[in-house]
């Protein structure tokens, strides 16, 4: 070490600044607001000892000549004036009224109160007097009081250390405060997700319907709490089923709720025995009429009928990802393209087109949503299409061990990466 000392630290100094050093270390492992103003009290009361009586006030929300008496140390309750407002005593006018609404540091050491202050209960005995504005908006919203009973007791020497500290201080006690009331509010915004979260899976399917010659499985994952992503199946007339699997644009709570949405307007459908288009067309209408109107929201859909007798499926797509076709006999994967048009909620004039191909045993259909095939890995690129055609030409026949090899392949993909978008799969096996 190079250089000179130009003074050496007295020893009072050293036991003040060790003093000083031990407070603030106690005070940093604080994370409760009042548990942290009765540890800096304590701590002041042995720094300084010759005070004999200390008061804080507030004048946050209230006009002249009105405060709040928010702390005092001859209280027997230790009041949290933060989550008990309401035990605060309210006072108007007087001394402390006029230091408040000063603004300014002051110390009087020549203290005299007359009984008639609406304070005199709290200055009764007291001859100086040294009051701290704690500055918030450039306002003495709130004050610090050290009183003594003695005259003269306070130095004008101290003061601007003691106004330092205390701002500090309170700055520290507001940013903790703060702090949490962000969690609170974060715990409470977390309860009503958890809540529609639930609403939202109570739309799915509670269980897979037993359709005839196609045994089901499905995953749904979503990115937060809730999400947008949706998949339903309907009994129709004559034995036939229907297969519904969308896609609400965005993510979290504003796409569950057009989900709920989308749930409500597929199971008012007036009839029994629809075709894909007409089911389609139906929710376009619906939605470009009562919801989605000039928001930018739309939705992806795709909306098939099994007839389990013939083995036929007849589809209709609206901008959602044509489901895989993983043929038994031969493997050979492809795509049900042929009946592509715009997502719901684009335009009035939306007319559904249909297509229609027939299924065989040992025939796999695979219905995704486009969470599966744009899931990122660390270097942000994408599953992509391709490795889903790979994993599902090596994967069983069998749907629930189909699911789970998808989904598998998806989460070492990421490695780990957070999902962007919600993931949902449905997979039937023509038996």
């Amino acid at each position: 070490m190079t250089g000179e000392f130009t003074s050496v630290p007295t020893p009072n100094s050293i036991r003040r600044l060790n003093q000083i050093m031990e407070t603030m270390r106690e005070l940093s492992l604080q994370t409760d607001p009042q548990a942290m103003v009765r540890e800096y009290y304590e701590r002041m009361r042995q720094v300084n000892p010759q005070i004999d009586r200390r008061l804080a006030m507030s004048r946050r929300e209230l006009s002249y000549p009105d405060f709040l008496i928010t702390r005092y140390s001859e209280w027997e309750d230790d009041i949290d004036p933060w989550k008990e407002p309401e035990r605060l005593p309210l006072l108007s006018g007087g001394i402390l009224a006029e230091l408040i609404y000063g603004n300014e540091p002051r110390i009087i050491n020549n203290l005299n109160v007359s009984p008639d202050d609406p304070a005199y209960e709290y200055l009764e005995g007291q001859h100086s007097l040294q009051a701290i504005p704690l500055l918030d908006q450039g306002l003495s919203l709130n004050m610090s009081l050290h009183m003594r009973r003695v005259p003269n007791g306070f130095s004008y020497e101290n003061l601007p250390e003691s106004v330092w500290l205390a701002n500090l201080f309170g700055r520290a006690t507001s940013t903790l405060v703060l702090a949490e009331r962000l969690k609170e509010a974060y715990e409470e915004i977390d309860r009503e997700l958890k809540a529609v979260a639930r609403i939202q899976r109570s739309l799915l399917p509670i269980k897979l319907p037993q359709i005839p010659r196609m045994k089901l499985a499905a995953s749904y994952q979503t990115a937060r709490r809730a999400g947008g992503d949706y998949y339903d199946f309907f009994p129709l007339g004559d034995g036939l089923w229907g297969l519904l699997i969308a896609d609400v644009s965005g993510h979290g709570t504003p796409a569950a709720v057009m989900m709920a949405v989308m749930h409500s307007i597929a199971h008012t459908f007036p009839g029994s025995t629809i075709t894909p288009g007409a089911m389609l067309n139906y929710l376009n209408d619906r939605l470009c009429q009562h919801y989605v109107g000039n928001t930018g929201t739309f939705v992806t859909a795709f909306y098939a009928i099994f007839d389990p007798q013939t083995l036929r499926l007849t589809y209709s797509s609206a901008g959602h990802n044509p489901p895989r076709l993983r043929r038994g006999d031969s493997g050979k994967i492809s795509s049900l393209i042929h009946a592509q048009h715009f997502p719901l909620g684009v335009m009035h004039s939306f007319r559904a087109v249909e297509a229609a191909i027939d299924l065989r045993p040992g025939d796999q259909l695979i219905l995704y949503t486009d969470g599966i095939v744009e899931a990122a890995g660390p270097d942000q690129e994408l599953y992509s299409l391709s490795r889903l055609d790979h994993e599902i030409s090596n994967t069983s026949l069998d749907p629930e061990q189909t699911v789970q090899t998808l989904l598998n392949s998806v989460a070492e993909f990421s490695c780990g990466t957070p999902a962007s978008d919600d993931r949902t799969l449905v997979v039937g096996t023509i038996v």
